[in-house]
């Protein structure tokens, strides 16, 4: 399998217990997550060698964020331990028609203030077949995005493929560039993009004819969209769109669709009620797509593994998608029942 490696922000997470509002009661759960954290942590539990690249404060904090990432396999030794604090964000559950929200508190993080030169990306990148990066991390502050840009660049010198996630997060666009001038100059070394449709529209400026509020998606704008991006980023090999109908927080549609050179693709689609946590489920998505991408012989094998995986991440509490590969092909086999296996 391939060695892959991602960079980014792990942060601590603090949501209130079940559905509770946040402060409603004075317990929170805790997790560690974050974009790109999440696909490592997906990606080691498939199988993978994977190493995680950040900047992480040197403190206790740290230190369990670390413990977390090797508790699944993934291996930490390149990340550079410096900065005053570890980003955090609350994020509250939804229920019914009250929808999910998320506050970061990421202002000054290890990450948000590493510069150029802090990370050795030869060395990061010794041995590694494959490189995930998000739209998060440049988002948190310039000399982050200048960190993404010449990470991604560093990995084509060395012929790594690069993965990228779109992943607009508006909270965070607030150092006076706008995304898509940033997120531009970095999705041109992608050769395999992931997106939802705000994220073309927001991260790329690329319009798309959709309507995502009325709970129901034309597979046809998506057809369009995909081909729209791809005829402007000419490296790209594949582009991926994940489709979500949102009926209300706990019933949501799931599905994704793909462009490659040859052909538009679509997947199946999944009814997903009584949803447990859907933070992460893009990037199981992404996860599931590498993986997929690197043990099947076609295309459609890999975007149907990819949306079952992240399928099967809305039954999970927490950002990691912790199934297996077993898990993820049953259900792409049609055992979707539920049933208890004994």
């Amino acid at each position: 399998m391939k060695t892959v490696a991602a960079f980014g922000e792990i942060m601590l997470r603090l949501s209130p217990l079940g559905q509770e509002r946040l402060f409603q009661s004075p317990c929170f759960q805790t997790f560690f997550g974050g974009g790109e954290a999440n696909v490592a942590v997906s990606l080691a539990r498939f199988g993978h060698p994977v190493r995680y690249l950040s900047v992480i404060p040197a403190n206790d904090v740290g230190d369990a964020a670390l413990r977390e990432l090797g508790k699944w396999g993934v291996t930490t030794e390149h990340i550079v331990r410096q900065g005053k604090r570890l980003g955090i964000y609350f994020a509250e559950s939804g229920a019914n028609q009250r929808p999910a929200q998320v506050i970061y508190d990421r202002d000054h993080s290890g990450i948000a203030e590493a510069k150029r030169g802090d990370i050795d990306w030869e060395k990061a990148f010794a041995g590694i077949n494959w490189f995930h990066v998000t739209g998060i991390t440049p988002a948190i502050s310039r000399s982050a995005a200048d960190l993404t840009l010449d990470a991604v660049k560093a990995a084509e010198s060395k012929g790594i493929a690069v993965s990228v996630d779109l992943n607009y997060r508006s909270k965070l666009w607030k150092y006076g560039v706008p995304a898509a001038e940033v997120m531009a100059g970095i999705f041109k070394f992608a050769d395999v993009g992931i997106a939802n449709e705000e994220d073309c529209q927001k991260s790329l400026g690329i319009e798309a004819a959709v309507l995502v509020q009325s709970g129901t998606l034309d597979i046809r704008a998506y057809e369009k969209l995909t081909r729209r991006v791809m005829d402007q980023f000419p490296k790209l090999s594949r582009m991926a769109i994940t489709l979500r109908e949102s009926r209300s927080a706990d019933q949501n549609g799931w599905s994704a669709v793909m462009r490659n050179r040859k052909e538009f693709m679509t997947g199946p689609r999944y009814e997903i009620g009584d949803i447990v946590d859907r933070i992460g489920a893009g990037d199981a998505f992404a996860a599931g797509l590498i993986h997929g991408l690197d043990i099947f012989s076609s295309d459609q094998e890999a975007l149907d593994f990819a949306i079952a995986a992240s399928c099967l991440k809305h039954s999970i509490p927490g950002d990691f998608n912790l199934v297996t590969e077993s898990e993820v092909l049953a259900l792409m086999k049609g055992d979707a029942s539920g049933r208890v296996r004994r």
